[in-house]
């Protein structure tokens, strides 16, 4: 049968880049093999998942273009399956009851501690006889069920590690359905994936100690196990786990900082998987045509967020001003910004070629419309520092050349032929003309040629930020 993959969130936060990047190769790996995607929210915590957080992982996919072709379904609607299973593996003698209580489990996890081993649970409950169970079952003594795990090898093939083995022997009995009739998360998942026909289970690398578990809980109730592939972790700059002390870690931080979904899909697919030779902007046709779990790498993935914002830039440059306009109203809108919508299409074409986000193009956009926002950058307070009295003379001369251009004629075209003459009389570079009149409208030394910024910010406005700045 074809593939059936899935992602399985547990709406307890925000969606993660983590797991988005697992849902985009769950997601590219369907596409891949015209296999099926599936949604499953995983939401038995019942204290920590909450409805916004599962809206939040819903508008996260959907920004990122990652579909899914069934679901959304919810585990938490399943504990009569998950009860019913638990109770088959022990009517097969393959799980038991356990009636130890808390007290009775920190004390021999206080002996663990005391002799510096790693607890265990030492199986007590699955030496009982029928005659002592069935005793403390007319008692009404709660019990937990646990799984009698197998003393043999628990091995499998790993598509992204190779062969992975453990001892069952070397792995305690563990719980797998609570006292109060709740599924434990091993349990509950493999559950899930027999009804669902998971053929592939494609997850992080931290779920390498959950999976001996799971396959045991398989065997348990007799039923095929999938393919496993372990994708490699996402490390922060330091090599350390991905965590808010590195920045954004959430989907939403990056829509929200002016990243392109496109980018952002391109980015998080070449965490940890290789097309092969050096392509790193791949349309989405030939990134599902190229992904393959083999492509897949061991080594785990560093988060460049200045490759990110390099990416960024790139697609931006493909992205046609109208498609543009939505987002830069809503940051202009944010920051609070009068804007014209006919002068709008103009701004943004004017500064999009040096824009590495969508906030950055709003940033430069509200320089060019509010001269508040006008404040000088390092490299503009370091130009200004060098020049010294020679920045102020520059703008005077800059000032009566430019007074003398009329409004009919304030155009790129005659605002460099004035400059430049300018340039000529005064016997200066052109530089130490233009570097003083950008630093004035901008802040900055980085922008559009200068005739144009002029035109771009008006005549009026451009020679009301000259005398400021010259003053």
């Amino acid at each position: 049968m074809p593939p059936r993959v899935r992602f399985a969130p547990s709406p307890t936060g925000y969606l993660h880049v983590g797991g988005a990047r697992t849902a985009l190769f769950n997601w590219l790996f369907a596409k891949n093999t015209g296999g099926t995607f599936i949604l499953r929210i995983e939401d038995t915590d019942k204290e920590r998942s909450t409805d916004a957080h599962t809206q939040v992982i819903l508008e996260g996919l959907s920004w990122l273009g990652i579909t899914y072709d069934e679901g959304p379904f919810f585990q938490g609607g399943y504990g009569d399956r998950h009860r019913a299973d638990a109770e088959a593996m022990l009517g097969r003698d393959q799980a038991y009851r356990c009636f130890c209580t808390k007290e009775e489990l920190d004390a021999q996890r206080a002996r663990a501690e005391k002799t510096g081993t790693p607890f265990r649970y030492d199986g007590r409950c699955g030496r009982l006889t029928k005659e002592e169970i069935d005793a403390r079952m007319k008692e009404g003594r709660p019990f937990s069920i646990r799984l009698r795990m197998p003393d043999e090898e628990i091995a499998w093939d790993d598509a992204v590690h190779e062969r992975i083995s453990f001892q069952g022997r070397d792995l305690d009995d563990f719980i797998i359905l609570r006292s109060d009739g709740s599924p434990i998360y091993n349990l509950a998942v493999v559950s899930d994936d027999i009804e669902m026909k998971i053929t592939h289970v494609i997850r992080g690398d931290d779920h390498i100690s959950n999976t001996p578990k799971q396959i045991a809980i398989y065997r348990a109730l007799g039923k095929p196990i999938p393919t496993f592939a372990h994708v490699p972790m996402i490390l922060g700059s330091d090599g350390k786990k991905l965590s808010k002390r590195h920045g954004a870690t959430a989907v939403g931080d990056y829509q929200d900082k002016g990243i392109l979904p496109l980018a952002m899909r391109n980015f998080l697919a070449l965490l940890g998987w290789s097309p092969g030779g050096d392509r790193e902007i791949l349309p989405e046709a030939e990134m599902i045509k190229l992904f393959s779990l083999d492509g897949i790498q061991k080594k785990p993935a560093v988060f460049d967020t200045t490759k990110l914002e390099w990416m960024n830039g790139e697609y931006l440059s493909l992205v046609p001003v109208e498609d543009l306009l939505g987002p830069v109203k809503h940051h202009l809108d944010e920051m609070k910004v009068k804007y014209d919508g006919q002068r709008l299409p103009g701004l943004i074409d004017a500064v999009k070629a040096r824009s590495r986000t969508l906030l950055d193009i709003a940033n430069q956009v509200a320089v060019r419309l509010d001269a508040t926002k006008v404040v000088p950058d390092a490299k503009g307070q370091q130009l200004i520092f060098k020049m010294g009295p020679a920045f102020s003379e520059s703008l005077s001369s800059s000032l009566s050349t430019l007074t003398a251009v009329s409004a009919e004629a304030w155009k790129p075209t005659n605002l460099e032929s004035a400059l430049k003459e300018l340039a000529v009389r005064e016997g200066k570079k052109l530089g130490d003309i233009m570097q003083p009149i950008r630093v004035a409208l901008t802040g900055g030394t980085v922008s559009e040629p200068v005739n144009e910024l002029l035109a771009v910010v008006g005549r009026d406005e451009s020679l009301s930020r000259l005398e400021a700045a010259r003053r």
